[in-house]
This record gives C-alpha cells, structure tokens and sequence, in this order.
C-alpha cells in the first residue's frame, strides 16, 4: 500500500516539468521581441551599413530563429515524453514530428542543433576577425570543435545501441 503511495507520487511528480516547459514558451517572447528589435534597428540604417555590417545582422537574426526552433523542438518534445501527450483536434494544425521524437532523437536534434548555432556564431567571428585576438579565435574553434565532435560522438553511439537492440 505504501509502495503504491511513492510510485502514484513518483509518477505524478512528472507535472513539476510543465511549468518548466511553460517557461520556454517566455523565452521565445523575449527572442521575439529581440529579433524584430535588431530588425528595426537594422532597417534605417541599411544604406549607411556595409555589406559585412548588414550580413553580421542577418547572422544575429539567424542565430534567434535556429535558437527559437531549438526551443519549441525541446519544449513539446519533452513535454510529450516526460508530461503528456499533447491532446490536439484533428483539425488543429498538429506539427508532424509531434509523437515521433524520442529522447535520444530529440538529444541528437538538440546536439546538432548546437552545431549549427555554434557554426553560425563562428561564422560571425570570422566575419568580424580583423577585430578579435588570435587566441579567442583559436578557443572558439575548439570549443565549435568539442561541439562537432560530441554531436558526432553521441549519433553514433545512438546508432550502435540501436544495432544492439535489434
């Protein structure tokens, strides 16, 4: 009787993660709002920039949709995995990938979607390099390296457990 009393608990204690999943859901507030702010930053000053100045921006603007997608990724994906399944109409528009990703897919989406970020902001570096000492530049490159090799690291791992399994 007891036992049954921790697991009913245990297993109830899995809706203390949607308000966490909620929470993600301010963030892509606040991207919203600093995305449309660096565009109508951008917008009078598009004649004065360079095409370097104006290609940093649109790397910026970049950078806040794949980090926006990230979150939407992680915040419905967990919530159907670890909460409850989403209970959507048939007529709602449902994203087709909802139901579908499991944790280690959606580990593998998120670690190459931090490649990805990472590459974009490397790029952005680069960009901007003539302003960046050679030292920093050599630590983003390890650091977008140790991204790339995880990233690459964890699908094949993922890869050989499911041979594994079958």
């Amino acid at each position: 009787m007891i036992e049954k009393a921790i697991e009913r608990l245990m297993y109830a204690s899995r809706w203390l993660l949607a308000p966490i999943y909620l929470g993600l859901s301010f963030t892509l507030v606040a991207l919203g709002i600093k995305f449309f702010q660096e565009v109508f930053h951008l917008l009078p000053l598009i004649f004065a920039m360079t095409e370097a100045e104006i290609i940093l921006v649109v790397l910026s603007l970049i950078d806040i949709a794949l980090v926006s997608g990230l979150i939407v990724m992680v915040m419905f994906s967990s919530y159907e995995n670890f909460v409850s399944r989403l209970d959507l109409n048939d007529s709602a528009e449902k994203l087709s990938w909802l139901g579908t990703l499991d944790t280690n897919s959606l580990k593998n989406k998120v670690a190459a979607s931090i490649v990805a970020i990472s590459s974009i902001h490397l790029l952005k570096i680069f960009m901007n390099a003539n302003n960046v000492d050679d030292s920093k530049l050599l630590w983003y490159v390890i650091i977008h390296m140790t991204f790339v090799i995880s990233a690459v690291a964890m699908g094949l791992l993922d890869k050989a457990t499911k041979k594994d399994k079958h």
